[in-house]
């Protein structure tokens, strides 16, 4: 099946210009054109990819994301920002609240469709199938993208997820920024070692008690636990 995306956009010419471009390039296309619209759409679809504006009339495109990525249906869709907000803080703002990536307008169609097949295939990546883990008080269904500490599901990103598996994978041995960085992100030239930091911080506070597993080594990264109990 074509990959499922929510186009969301208030600039009429524009949201016809990016929904055919990615009805050619195979994507099967659904639009809306303010905040509450895209809100609306997600509750009763299922979408494999969401391009927001940030600049949209009611819900802004910072809330859109926010609720996307804190509701546990929702948490895994990944979403790529499409605004003219290119600023430093705008741009960091967008991946602490849960952004997959960032485009600056102006752009072309060719690239943002080249960017949203990159971004599909990080979240397949991580998709790997497998008996769902259990780590103390942390357990994880890898294929489903779903983490529990306590029993309680936490609501993680496509991409907390990819970076909690990454870690988890190779417990107890240290892994650089710049590991996480090409392992993670791979080469995005939007991303840096700054937003490993935010998003191994976005991780430890989802996952609770369980944070404590991933750990600081000062001045060179993060390692996962090797047992539940090491302290």
């Amino acid at each position: 099946m074509p990959p499922h995306v929510l186009i969301v956009e208030d600039e009429k010419d524009l949201a016809t210009v990016l929904s055919y471009g990615f009805r050619q390039a195979g994507f099967d296309v659904v639009t809306a054109a303010s905040g509450e619209l895209a809100l609306k759409a997600t509750r009763e679809e299922r979408f494999d990819l969401v391009l927001l504006d940030l600049m949209l009339p009611g819900v802004s495109g910072t809330e859109v994301c926010r609720r996307l990525k804190q509701a546990p249906e929702t948490s895994h869709v990944p979403v790529i920002i499409v605004t003219a907000r290119g600023e430093e803080i705008d741009r960091v703002v967008g991946f602490e609240l849960g952004a997959d990536d960032y485009v600056v307008k102006p752009f072309s169609v060719r690239e943002l469709v080249l960017r949203a097949r990159a971004v599909l295939r990080r979240v397949e990546g991580g998709a790997t199938a497998g008996d769902a883990l259990r780590f103390g008080t942390l357990r994880v269904d890898r294929g489903a993208h779903r983490a529990w500490v306590d029993d309680a599901e936490v609501a993680m990103t496509a991409l907390e997820m990819k970076l909690l598996m990454l870690l988890f994978d190779r417990r107890g041995r240290v892994l650089s920024r710049d590991q996480l960085l090409d392992d993670v992100w791979g080469e995005h030239v939007d991303v840096t070692t700054r937003n490993v930091d935010t998003h191994v911080k976005r991780v430890r506070d989802k996952l609770g008690s369980a944070g404590p597993y991933i750990e600081t080594v000062r001045g060179v990264g993060y390692r996962f636990r090797a047992t539940p109990d090491e302290s």
